[in-house]
């Protein structure tokens, strides 16, 4: 049984320096990985092989603290956006309610003011309809023949 595990294991460990080769030989023939392995930083890694490899853990190890911060960068400008708009809201809401309170404050008492106007203006128009009748030619005829000082004679039987 040992040996059957053995030999399944060298197996799985064939096929994974199979699979391991097969993505080193895609990843060398990729036409910008051929690009910069020409350019001179390139070249210059490739002869020293520690400064590439201390170069790939420091890039590998700062994705997470990167990755992390613009993580932070993203949540608080959403936070701040969202937080901008509740306040835009909540001033806009309170702003109209205010606007909507003066509204119609103004709205009674412009209607306190019609309404007073309009009395004004029927009372006035009574006691100067009733304090102009008085001069009317009309109404002087009535009061000059209701009024007892007042004699009047018929034109045909005025003798003078």
């Amino acid at each position: 049984m040992v040996k059957m595990e053995t030999s399944s294991t060298s197996r799985d460990f064939q096929e994974l320096q199979k699979k391991l080769a097969s993505l080193i030989d895609s990843i060398q023939s990729n036409s910008k990985v051929i690009a910069f392995m020409n350019s001179a930083i390139g070249q210059y890694l490739d002869k020293h092989p520690f400064v590439a490899l201390t170069l790939l853990m420091f890039l590998m190890i700062s994705a997470i603290p990167i990755g992390f911060f613009l993580l932070l960068v993203v949540l608080m400008s959403l936070a701040a956006c969202v937080g901008v708009i509740l306040v835009e809201g909540v001033v806009i809401s309170i702003g109209g309610l205010t606007l909507l309170c003066v509204l119609c404050g103004l709205g009674f008492v412009s209607l306190a003011m019609s309404g007073t106007l309009s009395v004004c203006y029927v009372v006035l128009s009574s006691l100067t309809n009733y304090w102009f009748s008085f001069s009317s030619p009309k109404h002087q005829q009535i009061l000059g023949n209701k009024c007892p000082m007042t004699v009047q004679y018929p034109d045909s039987t005025r003798h003078d």
